[in-house]
């Protein structure tokens, strides 16, 4: 006791404060972090595609098992915090448990299981989304180079073979994709690794040299969405900025044949042609 007859002995101090303290700290959590609508998607952007639900179902499903997990340890912990505690007056320390096999066992059983659950669902929606169709309705050939993108729009515009398009001066590349129609990426990269990246497609894949990456999504959510490299590519990395477009179907179609009328056809390149000929001339 102190000299006014006021108990100020550290453990009551906490039992005071501590209850305040966490409930100002979810009072700030609470208020900047999501907002109500955002709050379900646990930090995620809203799905702009038909397979990214499928990532957002795993994402929520891993923080609800990370939830459980987080109550159970925070359980244990506040249980033997609070009935494990020394007294004042007896100062012996509680019994200890040891070789306790049962428990043990316990102790190594239940991770496994939790880490065998999230690996059979992390492996089957990683199947399912990698999934690409033998026709799909568009197939965009995405060629990442320092420091920007190209897109290769494959596909026939009055009776040419292919449109491309990429970035201005002054501009970002713009990525057309049409609502509800299936859309196969090939991805290719001239130089170093890169990562395509549309956030709110759930997904993202790498761009590597000589390696060609696939894969396939359908745009469900017309309007304008960011995207990136999202691998740190080199010093200008963070000029690798690009935007996808979902338009509908006629829109695309007519996006399709600005570029035709603009002489944009063919393709570009996935390899820098002179790089190829120093190469073939170090050969020789």
């Amino acid at each position: 006791m102190s000299p006014n007859g006021s108990d100020r002995s550290p453990r009551r101090f906490m039992r005071r404060k501590l209850p305040q303290a966490l409930a100002l700290g979810l009072v700030i959590a609470t208020a900047t972090g999501c907002s109500s609508e955002d709050l379900p998607r646990l930090g995620l952007p809203a799905p702009a595609t038909e397979q990214a639900p499928r990532v957002l179902s795993l994402w929520q499903g891993s923080w609800a098992a990370a939830l459980v997990v987080g109550a159970v340890v925070w359980g244990l912990v506040i249980w033997s915090v609070i009935f494990h505690r020394r007294s004042r007056h007896k100062q012996e320390i509680p019994v200890q448990t040891r070789y306790n096999m049962p428990i043990e066992a316990l102790y190594t059983v239940v991770p496994l299981m939790v880490i065998s659950v999230l690996f059979y669902f992390t492996a089957r929606d990683e199947s399912e989304l990698l999934k690409t169709s033998d026709q799909p309705d568009h197939t965009i050939e995405v060629v990442g180079y320092q420091w920007s993108w190209g897109f290769n729009y494959q596909e026939q515009v009055d009776g040419v073979d292919g449109v491309w398009d990429t970035d201005t001066p002054g501009g970002k590349p713009v990525l057309y994709l049409p609502e509800g129609e299936s859309v196969r990426f090939v991805l290719n990269s001239r130089d170093v690794i890169h990562s395509f990246w549309v956030p709110n497609f759930l997904f993202k894949m790498d761009v590597i040299p000589g390696v060609t990456n696939e894969f396939e999504v359908t745009p469900n959510r017309v309007g304008e969405f960011e995207g990136k490299c999202a691998e740190l590519c080199g010093t200008d990395h963070s000029r690798m900025l690009f935007e996808v477009h979902v338009v509908t179907p006629d829109e695309y179609q007519a996006k399709l044949q600005e570029l035709k009328d603009a002489g944009q056809t063919g393709a570009l390149p996935a390899t820098i042609p002179a790089m190829a000929d120093e190469n073939s001339g170090s050969e020789q």
